[in-house]
């Protein structure tokens, strides 16, 4: 992409509206613009870091089996009424007439609507475990949305939802997400500590946030500090196998968010050196809730003995458009963000030193058509500025390579390549560059296999 032909409004002074790190870097980097309280647009640059977040998301619930769809934003309120949480949800709901003066809402989340597809196609014990996900639209009308898209009113989510027969189906259900959520934040570049969690109105007996630690945290959490380097699973993991022991060994060290935190048991189970007391984000949230909604809708199948069961369900969530400004508060520096190779928006940027300049134009045309022969998602800044201009652009919009030509070190056949995150430089003949950022770009893209 030439940023000459590009929409990339940055911007010089930070926004007084903006109040953490992230929502000032976003809006500084033209990533997002406020249309309404709670409510954003999602500029070019913007937009290309949340398809990439999307992706991996998709990547991993696709592996682990789950199968996407796609379900409207606008529910009949009597599916709620069904399930009796149409009045109990509370007024984050925004309920909403049609012209016959049906009621509807724009659906906070989608466990009603899912129930009534499965109930609606799905006969049999023998077309379980099911497990059928989208990534979707949402809105929850906040008391106080704030934070940029970090507490949104209108937010993207990504809700996957699983059936089983049998309470032991379905907590096998619920590992195979909880080992797909950690590999998935990792191939983001965050360390995500699954939690014990409140179920609020979603329900259950079982459930896990994933929390990342950052000073701009809503709530306290308190784990073992071990947690912070422990391994994530191998990305060859066999989702059919046993995940039980994997799921053993990450909750066997104390983590758990401040609505169920024991602090006596904190300190009882956590030597004084390893607790670890800070602030955290939450970036996805999993749920074993049973029958609370199969039960009340009348979600069955036929089971091995022919009579009736009630199936059992597990949600399973995470923000896309949360995840954004988390990245950021993780991985930010004094002139911008610092954004991971695998989900940045370019994963390297030519910098023409002196646009005009026959050779520096040849040279740079060159790199950049190679670049993108060669698969990497590269921009060219071609724009007419000073050399000034454009390394602050770069920086602050966080890509992870800048390879920088110019008059000077063409003379020698040299370019330099900057990196983002340690600030090192390297200089290196011309030819050369486009193998040496292959060699540092895709083994950092932790695609899956």
């Amino acid at each position: 992409m030439r940023l000459s032909r590009y929409f990339l409004p940055v911007l010089k002074e930070t926004p007084k509206e903006a109040e953490i790190i992230s929502h000032q870097l976003m809006l500084r980097a033209g990533m997002v613009r406020q249309q309404a309280a709670g409510s954003y647009s999602w500029l070019p640059l913007g937009l290309k870091v949340l398809n990439k977040i999307v992706r991996i998301i998709e990547e991993e619930q696709n592996r682990s089996g789950a199968i996407q769809l796609l379900m409207p934003t606008l529910q009949s309120a009597d599916l709620w009424r069904e399930s009796g949480r149409y009045d109990a949800y509370g007024k984050e709901m925004l309920r909403i007439k049609d012209r016959h003066e049906r009621d509807m809402l724009y659906g906070p989340t989608n466990e009603e609507m899912i129930t009534d597809i499965f109930r609606g196609f799905v006969r049999s014990y023998k077309d379980l475990p099911l497990n059928l996900y989208h990534v979707q639209w949402k809105f929850r009308d906040e008391v106080r949305p704030r934070f940029g898209t970090m507490r949104s009113r209108e937010f993207l989510m990504k809700d996957a939802y699983s059936f089983d027969l049998d309470e032991a189906s379905a907590v096998k259900a619920y590992y195979r997400m909880f080992v797909a959520y950690l590999r998935t934040f990792h191939r983001m570049g965050l360390t995500a500590i699954p939690m014990r969690a409140d179920t609020g109105p979603i329900g259950g007996n079982l459930s896990h946030e994933f929390i990342i630690l950052a000073e701009t945290g809503e709530s306290a959490v308190f784990c073992h500090a071990d947690l912070l380097d422990k391994p994530i699973p191998a990305i060859d993991t066999d989702f059919c196998g046993d995940l039980e022991p994997i799921f053993q060994d990450w909750t066997s060290l104390y983590a758990a968010t401040e609505e169920m935190v024991d602090m006596p048991a904190f300190e009882a189970d956590v030597p004084e050196h390893k607790r670890l007391s800070a602030r955290g984000i939450e970036v996805g949230h999993i749920f074993y809730f049973g029958t609370k909604y199969s039960e009340p809708m009348k979600a069955t199948v036929t089971g091995p003995d022919g009579k009736d069961v009630t199936v059992h369900m597990g949600s399973y969530g995470i923000g896309p458009s949360r995840l954004v400004p988390a990245v950021i508060e993780a991985s930010h520096d004094e002139a911008g963000i610092v954004w991971p190779v695998s989900v940045a928006p370019f994963e390297a940027v030519v910098i023409n030193l002196k646009v005009g300049d026959s050779a520096s134009d040849s040279a740079c045309e060159e790199l950049y058509a190679r670049l993108e022969s060669e698969g990497i998602d590269v921009a060219y800044d071609d724009r007419d500025q000073g050399a000034g201009g454009k390394f602050a652009t770069a920086d602050l919009i966080g890509i992870p390579y800048q390879l920088i030509v110019g008059p000077r070190g063409l003379k020698e056949g040299m370019a330099e390549i900057k990196h983002r995150k340690s600030g090192e430089r390297e200089t290196l003949p011309i030819g050369d560059a486009v193998n040496r950022l292959k060699t540092l770009i895709i083994p950092q893209r932790r695609d899956a296999v």
